[in-house]
């Protein structure tokens, strides 16, 4: 799959640039492309990647010997003895060629684990090595990138130039692996694999199979995301397989810290730091109502945040020795049972991404936004608010309802007149009304009526 987008991420390592021997970090979880945008970036700067792995530390000086060898001929014909001898030969050869870096350290918590004194040494180097070249360090464990670089009594605290966590990939960039698909139809396939560049790139060779596509890589026991979950928990640092369980209850539907505790038979208490770690690892997100304190736990839901593990916990976790003994026909209906549900949820998450956006958009609500990011509204035994946000002037309050049928809408879907949730602060704004639906035909809001945004307009904003 060909390199896309990253433009921002490249923008603000394209600045680290200009500042000579500067630091950068980067981190974010597994399969976001950290390491296709790192190769990516030094290659269009004549820079220098190499990736640590998994050993003891005099090995691992070794292997990254070997790599900068590449670049300045016999650097590994010497054995280090320590990473400050390591990193100041680095820093002379740097200075002797007139080669001014990147550096592309990746996985540095590899090497971290294996020697917590690196991050003094780097510290060290960072503030007293002449002619060092630029450095920039990643990795996807964040707890100790974030103990290493981020947290304020961390070695490194400080003195990065540039400091940021990858995200997805935007939602409307399915469309470029997935070129024959019609917008109506990419929600399902966010459903299935999120923004996640490795979950594309393996879907890309089924094109429009999302049936071959899903059993294949997903269902099927050999395949190759059969076993993803384990494997992400297993390689972080250090490894995060005792939160297992907790991912197991959140796929299965238990979204409060209270039916979470009953589930797992632990105490409500117990749960606040598992939650955070997992949260802190992009894995789970909290969720508040529009109109709430965001602080306050008290309406607070917990999910699953990235589609594919959300399509995984709640199909293949609950069948998974089924699935070992069972014929595609059957391995499919498990998913199927479940797909719907899945892909609603989906389009929902896509509707509230795109509303900060939709001004951009060729539809009816763009001239009355901007409008702020939407959230769901949900209080008891009141009907529940698919979108909510407010416009950026504090004059009106989107209130948006999301059908996931890819069919057109019937006239009366679009009579749709919500009132404000009775939450503080809205009293007076102008109700906004708005139907999403993949398949909606896009037309001027009809007197009485609701505003109409569909797939395509999503995920044209969504790029």
């Amino acid at each position: 799959m060909r390199f896309i987008d990253r433009a921002d991420e490249m923008r603000r390592l394209d600045g680290v640039l200009v500042e000579p021997g500067a630091l950068a970090v980067i981190w974010g979880r597994r399969r976001v492309g950290k390491t296709r945008l790192l190769i990516e970036w030094s290659r269009r700067h004549e820079g220098l990647y190499a990736a640590a792995e998994p050993s003891a530390p005099a090995v691992q000086r070794r292997y990254l010997a070997a790599a900068v060898d590449r670049r300045f001929p016999g650097f590994a014909d010497v054995e280090y003895p320590d990473w400050r001898s390591f990193l100041l030969r680095l820093a002379r050869e740097a200075a002797g060629t007139g080669w001014p870096g990147p550096f592309v350290l990746d996985e540095l918590p590899y090497l971290v684990a294996s020697d917590a004194t690196l991050t003094g040494v780097l510290q060290a180097w960072v503030d007293t090595t002449p002619g060092r070249p630029t450095l920039v360090v990643s990795g996807s464990s964040q707890r100790m990138v974030h103990g290493a670089a981020l947290a304020a009594d961390a070695p490194l605290y400080g003195r990065a130039r540039e400091a940021f966590a990858l995200r997805p990939l935007k939602p409307g960039y399915l469309a470029d692996p997935f070129p024959r698909a019609d917008a109506r139809q990419l929600p399902a396939f966010h459903a299935l694999w999120g923004g996640m560049p490795r979950y594309w790139e393996l879907a890309e060779p089924f094109g429009l199979d999302i049936e071959g596509a899903v059993d294949t890589l997903v269902l099927d026991p050999a395949g190759p995301l059969h076993p993803e979950p384990d494997r992400l928990l297993l390689e972080e640092i250090p490894p995060a397989t005792s939160l297992r369980p907790l991912l197991d209850v959140i796929g299965a539907g238990a979204h409060r810290v209270s039916e979470m505790a009953g589930r797992l038979g632990s105490p409500a208490s117990s749960l606040s730091r598992p939650l955070a770690a997992l949260t802190e690892m992009g894995l789970v997100r909290r969720e508040t109502p529009f109109g709430s304190e965001p602080r306050s736990g008290k309406r607070s839901l917990y999910r699953i945040d990235d589609p594919f593990l959300r399509m995984w916990f709640r199909v293949v976790a609950p069948v998974r020795t089924a699935l070992a003994q069972a014929p595609r026909e059957t391995r499919l209906e498990y998913w199927w049972r479940h797909r719907a549900s899945l892909e609603a949820q989906a389009w929902e998450e896509l509707c509230r991404m795109a509303v900060p956006f939709l001004h951009r958009a060729d539809c009816s609500l763009a001239r009355l936004g901007p409008w702020e990011p939407a959230q769901r509204y949900w209080r008891r035994n009141e009907p529940e608010l698919d979108v909510v946000a407010r416009s950026v002037d504090g004059r009106r309050l989107l209130v948006g309802e999301a059908k996931s049928t890819p069919r057109p809408l019937p006239a009366s879907a679009l009579r749709f007149r919500p009132g404000p949730p009775p939450v503080p602060g809205v009293a007076g704004l102008e109700v906004v009304p708005a139907v999403f639906a993949p398949g909606a035909i896009a037309a001027p809001a009809a007197e009485g009526g609701a505003h109409v945004v569909n797939a395509r307009m999503v995920f044209d904003v969504l790029r």
